[in-house]
């Protein structure tokens, strides 16, 4: 069962939903702080007023393997973001002009139960930092309606201490990514120079309410914390700092993705340094560095087959 199953029989599941709406009347849930009322129709940064939007759903199997099984992993993408990469893969959903479908609590734990009714191993919740009042609202519907399967926030890391307490208890496994280790970099391409500080905050405080990533007989991820780490290119400095910090601060028993599919997308075309995707060599450099942090766990794909579509 998710952990959100005990917080709904304790009565503590609807009290967090509760808080959370309220938040939503002068938004400080990410470390933006906009402050403005979402309820009256108000937009902050992350584009997102008092409904989630989603962009998409459905299976998805490129996700880590331990995420994966017979099922795939049940993403549902949320549109709006708070962080402004400008290279965002997903930019057309996060900045863009893609609206999605906004849907109200019945809507959105539908869509949870669906997805567990399709065979999924968990909900992925893709994006989820500026939206977490409406996440828990629909929770508490899913829960009601029998959701057995864990909860993944998936998220970029830019993720305030007060809406991840707010968190604790409902989520099972944390995927965030950490991007940046530089607050000059962070505020160069996502125009959020406390982002390194926010991040590394985050990671502690997931790590504290989940500890490390956790599996079950089928191999599968049942509760605990996995890393992204998304390589960019000429960062190779800041690439050592972060896996220093995840194999010393957090736990050498880390689970991490370091993952070498970055290509220029979103506004990437304003920085010609970031122009290209990322080479074999430094894939190699990021991996040799982070067996020598005594960080194990490594999600690798087809190493030889990455490095082929790399170019070596």
């Amino acid at each position: 069962m998710p952990r959100a199953a005990s917080l709904h029989a304790s009565g503590q599941l609807e009290r967090k939903a509760e808080i959370g709406r309220r938040l939503l009347r002068r938004c400080t849930l990410c470390p933006r702080r906009c402050r403005v009322d979402r309820h009256a129709g108000e937009i902050g940064v992350c584009g997102i007023g008092a409904r989630a939007r989603v962009a998409s759903y459905g299976p998805h199997f490129g996700e880590e393997a331990v995420l994966v099984g017979p099922g795939g992993s049940g993403t549902i993408f949320l549109t709006g973001c708070s962080l402004r990469c400008c290279f965002c893969q997903n930019f057309d959903i996060s900045q863009g002009d893609e609206p999605g479908q906004e849907v109200d609590d019945g809507d959105f734990a539908a869509i949870m139960l669906e997805l567990q009714a399709r065979g999924c191993s968990n909900i992925n919740l893709v994006t989820p930092s500026h939206v977490v009042p409406q996440i828990l609202a629909a929770l508490l519907r899913a829960v009601e309606g029998g959701l057995r399967i864990p909860l993944v926030y998936n998220s970029s890391g830019y993720d305030s201490a007060p809406t991840l307490d707010l968190l604790a208890g409902a989520v099972d496994i944390y995927l965030p990514d950490l991007k940046f280790w530089l607050p000059a970099t962070a505020g160069r391409y996502a125009d959020a120079p406390d982002y390194p500080d926010i991040a590394r905050q985050a990671i502690r405080s997931m790590h504290r309410q989940v500890g490390d990533l956790e599996a079950g007989a089928d191999g599968l991820a049942r509760r605990g914390l996995l890393v992204r780490h998304l390589l960019m290119p000429g960062q190779g400095e800041e690439t050592a700092a972060i896996l220093g910090f995840l194999a010393t601060e957090i736990s050498p028993s880390t689970y991490v993705n370091i993952m070498a599919q970055y290509h220029p997308c979103g506004q990437a075309e304003r920085f010609p340094e970031i122009c290209r995707g990322v080479s074999g060599a430094e894939y190699r450099q990021a991996l040799a560095c982070a067996r020598s942090l005594g960080l194990a766990r490594l999600d690798q794909p087809d190493l030889a087959g990455l490095l082929r579509w790399l170019g070596r």
